[in-house]
């Protein structure tokens, strides 16, 4: 039996992205599909004393809609200190702030010096599965050869893998073709994000789907407490 998770790479994703990564054995990034405008891509949510805030990494689209999310490139380096900046003074009277926040400022350090979003978005997702003491294996969609129908495709990548399960979230029941992976005995699972429990957020009223970044510093450096999978 092997469980895989295929989807695009999000800008530091809420819990139930790194939740649904922890349930599989290997996680593909799908970054060969079309980049999107005003998607999770290149941005995410944290919470102010006002209104929730978009962290937006700046991007070179204007006039590459076409482009696949792994050619895309960050517009400019000044993003990285803005985002730190803001997550500093929303969060720096978290409980988890003094252990975490040496840790997360390097991240976005490191992460200014990297030219493409999908090398950013890899950088975040996968020192946060450290973290967090996840251990699934990441591969790369451009590590396969890809058929051109959207079904097709993420069936040949489970059968490239030798997959027996496939993991998705919720919204790819409008898209996905069930039969074609059940020719193949593969056996596909729509995640259920609901029930996760509620925390002292510093800024209410709360809100899950916020950056991981708010649940870690919220709750610590621990995926199952962040779930409500044990105390």
């Amino acid at each position: 039996m092997k469980k895989i998770l295929i989807t695009q790479s999000n800008y530091i994703p809420w819990k139930g992205y790194f939740e649904s990564i922890d349930m599989v054995d290997e996680f593909i990034i799908y970054d060969e599909m079309q980049y999107t405008r005003r998607d999770w891509r290149n941005r995410n949510i944290i919470k102010t004393s006002n209104v929730p805030l978009w962290l937006t990494i700046p991007v070179k689209s204007k006039g590459n809609y076409f482009q696949k999310i792994n050619k895309i490139q960050v517009a400019n380096n000044q993003w990285a200190s803005k985002h730190w900046k803001s997550i500093e003074t929303n969060y720096k009277n978290t409980e988890y702030w003094h252990l975490l926040a040496s840790f997360i400022k390097g991240l976005f350090e490191r992460a200014n010096e990297m030219t493409y979003l999908s090398e950013i978005n890899f950088f975040f997702i996968s020192q946060i599965c450290d973290l967090l003491g996840i251990n699934t294996s990441f591969k790369r969609s451009n590590d396969f050869e890809l058929a051109d129908e959207k079904t097709t495709r993420l069936v040949k990548i489970c059968l490239d893998t030798n997959a027996t399960d496939y993991y998705t979230g919720p919204a790819a029941k409008k898209y996905i073709n069930v039969n074609e992976f059940d020719k193949f005995g593969i056996n596909v699972h729509f995640h259920n994000y609901s029930g996760y429990p509620i925390y002292d957020q510093p800024h209410p009223p709360f809100e899950h789907h916020v950056s991981i970044i708010d649940s870690i510093l919220c709750m610590g450096p621990y995926l199952g407490k962040i779930l409500g999978r044990q105390s």
